[in-house]
Protein backbone atom coordinates (compact mmCIF):
# COMPACT_ATOMS: atom_id res chain seq x y z
CA UNK A 1 0.00 0.00 0.00
CA UNK A 2 1.77 3.05 -0.71
CA UNK A 3 2.22 5.86 1.80
CA UNK A 4 -0.51 8.80 1.62
CA UNK A 5 0.58 12.05 1.27
CA UNK A 6 -1.25 14.68 3.25
CA UNK A 7 -1.67 17.04 -0.11
CA UNK A 8 -2.09 15.49 -3.48
CA UNK A 9 -3.65 16.89 -6.80
CA UNK A 10 -6.43 14.74 -7.54
CA UNK A 11 -7.57 15.19 -11.37
CA UNK A 12 -10.83 14.05 -12.65
CA UNK A 13 -11.36 13.02 -16.11
CA UNK A 14 -14.17 11.34 -18.05
CA UNK A 15 -12.54 7.87 -18.82
CA UNK A 16 -8.88 8.55 -19.64
CA UNK A 17 -6.97 8.63 -15.92
CA UNK A 18 -4.68 5.75 -16.86
CA UNK A 19 -4.14 6.98 -20.84
CA UNK A 20 -3.40 10.59 -18.69
CA UNK A 21 -1.19 9.28 -16.21
CA UNK A 22 0.65 7.30 -18.39
CA UNK A 23 1.31 10.09 -20.70
CA UNK A 24 2.31 12.58 -18.07
CA UNK A 25 4.68 10.16 -16.29
CA UNK A 26 6.61 9.28 -20.25
CA UNK A 27 7.17 13.52 -19.95
CA UNK A 28 8.95 13.70 -15.80
CA UNK A 29 11.95 12.34 -14.32
CA UNK A 30 11.72 10.42 -11.27
CA UNK A 31 8.02 9.73 -12.26
CA UNK A 32 6.08 6.53 -12.43
CA UNK A 33 2.31 4.43 -11.53
CA UNK A 34 2.29 4.08 -7.99
CA UNK A 35 -1.24 2.38 -7.52
CA UNK A 36 -4.28 1.51 -10.24
CA UNK A 37 -8.29 1.07 -8.31
CA UNK A 38 -10.44 -0.27 -10.12
CA UNK A 39 -14.54 0.12 -9.87
CA UNK A 40 -16.37 -3.06 -8.34
CA UNK A 41 -20.17 -3.79 -8.15
CA UNK A 42 -20.29 -1.34 -4.96
CA UNK A 43 -22.29 1.85 -6.09
CA UNK A 44 -22.81 0.83 -9.80
CA UNK A 45 -26.17 2.60 -9.45
CA UNK A 46 -24.12 5.56 -8.67
CA UNK A 47 -20.94 5.63 -10.30
CA UNK A 48 -22.44 3.59 -13.62
CA UNK A 49 -18.90 2.33 -14.22
CA UNK A 50 -18.50 -1.64 -15.37
CA UNK A 51 -16.81 -3.78 -12.56
CA UNK A 52 -12.94 -3.98 -12.91
CA UNK A 53 -12.36 -0.24 -15.43
CA UNK A 54 -10.15 2.12 -13.99
CA UNK A 55 -11.47 4.27 -10.63
CA UNK A 56 -8.26 5.97 -10.33
CA UNK A 57 -4.51 5.90 -11.08
CA UNK A 58 -2.27 6.99 -8.18
CA UNK A 59 1.08 8.44 -9.86
CA UNK A 60 4.33 10.74 -9.06
CA UNK A 61 5.46 13.36 -11.41
CA UNK A 62 8.48 14.44 -10.33
CA UNK A 63 8.24 12.80 -6.98
CA UNK A 64 5.06 14.55 -6.13
CA UNK A 65 1.92 12.72 -5.74
CA UNK A 66 -1.14 13.17 -8.16
CA UNK A 67 -4.39 10.81 -8.57
CA UNK A 68 -6.18 10.09 -11.39
CA UNK A 69 -9.44 9.54 -11.27
CA UNK A 70 -12.29 8.34 -13.96
CA UNK A 71 -15.34 10.13 -12.70
CA UNK A 72 -17.29 10.66 -16.06
CA UNK A 73 -17.87 13.55 -18.30
CA UNK A 74 -19.60 16.04 -15.31
CA UNK A 75 -16.39 18.30 -14.78
CA UNK A 76 -13.99 19.72 -17.49
CA UNK A 77 -10.99 21.85 -16.30
CA UNK A 78 -10.19 25.17 -16.92
CA UNK A 79 -7.39 27.85 -16.92
CA UNK A 80 -8.78 28.83 -12.72
CA UNK A 81 -5.94 25.83 -12.01
CA UNK A 82 -2.34 25.19 -13.74
CA UNK A 83 0.54 23.12 -12.54
CA UNK A 84 3.43 25.31 -12.99
CA UNK A 85 7.14 23.63 -14.98
CA UNK A 86 10.29 26.04 -13.85
CA UNK A 87 12.95 25.41 -15.97
CA UNK A 88 16.48 26.37 -16.37
CA UNK A 89 17.56 25.60 -19.75
CA UNK A 90 16.36 26.22 -23.00
CA UNK A 91 16.34 22.45 -23.25
CA UNK A 92 14.29 21.87 -20.36
CA UNK A 93 11.43 24.59 -21.27
CA UNK A 94 11.31 23.04 -25.18
CA UNK A 95 11.11 19.36 -23.49
CA UNK A 96 8.18 20.51 -21.55
CA UNK A 97 6.20 22.36 -23.70
CA UNK A 98 6.61 20.61 -27.03
CA UNK A 99 5.67 17.17 -25.35
CA UNK A 100 2.79 19.04 -23.38
CA UNK A 101 1.26 20.86 -25.96
CA UNK A 102 1.56 17.65 -28.52
CA UNK A 103 -2.24 17.35 -29.29
CA UNK A 104 -3.29 20.33 -27.04
CA UNK A 105 -4.96 23.31 -27.89
CA UNK A 106 -3.10 25.74 -30.13
CA UNK A 107 -5.31 28.63 -29.14
CA UNK A 108 -4.74 28.54 -25.34
CA UNK A 109 -0.89 29.47 -25.82
CA UNK A 110 0.16 32.36 -24.25
CA UNK A 111 3.17 33.24 -22.20
CA UNK A 112 4.17 30.35 -21.41
CA UNK A 113 0.51 28.71 -20.40
CA UNK A 114 -0.59 25.90 -22.47
CA UNK A 115 -3.11 23.31 -22.57
CA UNK A 116 -2.44 19.90 -23.03
CA UNK A 117 -5.08 17.30 -25.26
CA UNK A 118 -7.07 16.67 -22.02
CA UNK A 119 -7.23 20.26 -21.39
CA UNK A 120 -5.40 20.40 -18.23
CA UNK A 121 -3.32 24.05 -18.53
CA UNK A 122 0.47 23.97 -17.70
CA UNK A 123 3.11 27.50 -17.25
CA UNK A 124 5.94 26.28 -18.84
CA UNK A 125 8.35 28.90 -17.47
CA UNK A 126 12.12 29.45 -16.57
CA UNK A 127 13.37 29.80 -13.25
CA UNK A 128 14.57 33.35 -13.97
CA UNK A 129 11.64 34.75 -14.89
CA UNK A 130 10.51 36.35 -11.67
CA UNK A 131 13.86 38.08 -11.31
CA UNK A 132 13.32 39.12 -14.76
CA UNK A 133 9.64 41.00 -14.68
CA UNK A 134 9.58 41.03 -10.79
CA UNK A 135 9.64 44.70 -10.01
CA UNK A 136 7.23 46.89 -11.73
CA UNK A 137 9.57 49.92 -10.63
CA UNK A 138 12.38 48.79 -12.83
CA UNK A 139 12.56 49.42 -16.34
CA UNK A 140 14.64 46.04 -16.87
CA UNK A 141 12.10 44.49 -15.79
CA UNK A 142 9.16 46.38 -17.64
CA UNK A 143 11.11 45.43 -20.63
CA UNK A 144 11.06 42.08 -19.83
CA UNK A 145 7.76 42.10 -19.30
CA UNK A 146 6.47 43.76 -22.71
CA UNK A 147 8.80 40.86 -24.73
CA UNK A 148 7.28 38.35 -22.37
CA UNK A 149 3.58 39.54 -23.54
CA UNK A 150 4.31 38.91 -26.96
CA UNK A 151 5.72 35.08 -26.60
CA UNK A 152 4.11 31.90 -26.61
CA UNK A 153 6.03 29.69 -25.83
CA UNK A 154 8.73 31.25 -24.08
CA UNK A 155 12.45 32.24 -24.87
CA UNK A 156 14.95 32.80 -22.55
CA UNK A 157 17.77 34.14 -24.42
CA UNK A 158 14.94 36.57 -25.75
CA UNK A 159 13.66 37.87 -22.37
CA UNK A 160 17.19 37.90 -20.96
CA UNK A 161 18.16 40.03 -23.96
CA UNK A 162 14.89 42.43 -23.70
CA UNK A 163 16.21 42.78 -19.71
CA UNK A 164 19.05 43.99 -20.81
CA UNK A 165 18.15 46.47 -23.31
Amino acid sequence: MPTIQRLAPCLWFDDQAEEAARFYTSIFENSRIVDIARYGEAGHEIHGRPAGSVMTVDFELDGRPFTALNGGPIFKFNEAVSFQIFCDTPQDLDHYWDKLSEGGDPNAQQCGWLKDKYGLSWQVVPSILPELVGDPNDERCQRAMKAMLQMKKLDIAKLKQAYDG
